[in-house]
């Protein structure tokens, strides 16, 4: 049993240095920060769909879908706000499997994370200069947080990392959202504990440093339907669970209560068509309790330019979701234009 040093990696500061982010770029971040800051406080009204990969596998693929987007999102601007999903870090629960670009930028080569970490600058740099829209990541390693925070506008903490101190505490530190899901049980409380730890300031260890947080007023929480003890799904989106979680939010009495509603994961059982269907049922009782539709603040789709999935082999079809099956780009098209008629 040992650890072997297998390359020294950049810090982020010299990351950033290689690889900077353009003054106009900045410029663009900030704005979109200040307009997601005003959804999840309430001063403004718009719905946010963060939609894109289940993994951000191949630069010009998600560039292309996240290009899509932008007569969309130009369409739908009054009513929604999309905010691209590039997922560059993914958590595999036995260890096997694709684990991001961060640890293979090429899928179909051995790990390598010394390129992964300027591939996934690159691709989150190109796609803002591209389409002008900032995207969300998921917080898989909170000492990798610092690689990307100059450019994304939305983290995740998924469900098996909602449980983690450290985690939790990286969270307090960000300036932008911050989503917490539910644990794969599907526990509200270890998800709303979570929330309140973020809140609030902290001092800790992080990346060999002693610092201290601010606190981050924006996270929230994310369901994504849990699991019970025999490994069945349970859904976590229907009416009766956002009344109780709205219930138990504002027992909390915390600022800006907030929740994003995923629609595959464990709330579709991964049947991806499912997405569709949920989504319109969130709506609708977005519309029927006006404090579940304060609380709702968006979605979570996970759509590509193909729909399904497909294994890593030699003839993979461009723009196909190598991890979770994906919505097909036209269905993500048109249920967009329906969010955009019903929230």
């Amino acid at each position: 049993m040992s650890m072997i040093t297998n390359e020294v990696l950049p810090s982020p500061e010299e990351l950033k240095i290689v690889c900077p982010i353009s003054e106009k770029l900045g410029a663009i971040k900030k704005e979109r920060d200040a307009q997601l800051r005003d959804i999840f406080t309430g001063a403004d009204d718009r719905f946010v769909v963060i939609v894109g990969p289940c993994s951000a596998d191949q630069e010009d693929a998600v560039c292309e879908y996240i290009n899509r987007l932008i007569p969309i999102q130009e369409k739908v601007k009054d009513r929604v706000m999309l905010v691209p999903r590039i997922y560059t870090n993914k958590p595999r629960t036995t260890g096997d499997g694709y684990k991001g670009m961060l640890h293979q930028p090429d899928p179909e080569k051995k790990p390598n994370l010394l390129a992964g970490i300027m591939a996934i600058r690159k691709m989150h740099l190109r796609a803002l200069e591209e389409s002008g829209m900032t995207a969300a990541d998921e917080m898989l390693y909170p000492e990798n947080q610092s690689y990307l925070d100059d450019i994304l506008s939305y983290e995740a903490i998924g469900a098996r990392s909602v449980e983690n101190q450290q985690h939790r505490l990286t969270a307090s530190s960000a300036e932008v959202p911050v989503g917490m899901k539910n644990p794969t049980s599907g526990d509200f409380s270890v998800m709303l504990n979570s929330v309140i730890a973020a809140h609030h300031s902290h001092q800790f260890i992080y990346r060999g440093l002693d610092v201290t947080t601010s606190g981050n007023d924006l996270a929230h929480v994310i369901l994504r339907g849990g699991v019970d003890k025999y490994g069945k799904t349970m859904p976590n989106y229907h009416y009766e669970d956002l009344a109780r979680l709205c219930e138990m939010y504002y027992k909390l009495d915390l600022k800006n209560p907030a929740a994003v509603i995923d629609a595959n994961h464990a709330n579709s059982g991964k049947q991806f068509k499912e997405q569709i269907r949920i989504v319109n049922e969130v709506l609708h009782s977005r519309n029927y309790n006006p404090d579940v539709k304060r609380m709702v603040k968006g979605v979570m789709i996970e759509s590509y330019l193909e729909e399904g999935r497909q294994d890593i082999c030699d003839n993979m079809v461009y723009g196909k979701s190598i991890t979770d099956p994906c919505l097909g780009f036209d269905d993500t098209e048109k249920l967009i234009y329906e969010i955009a008629e019903k929230c």
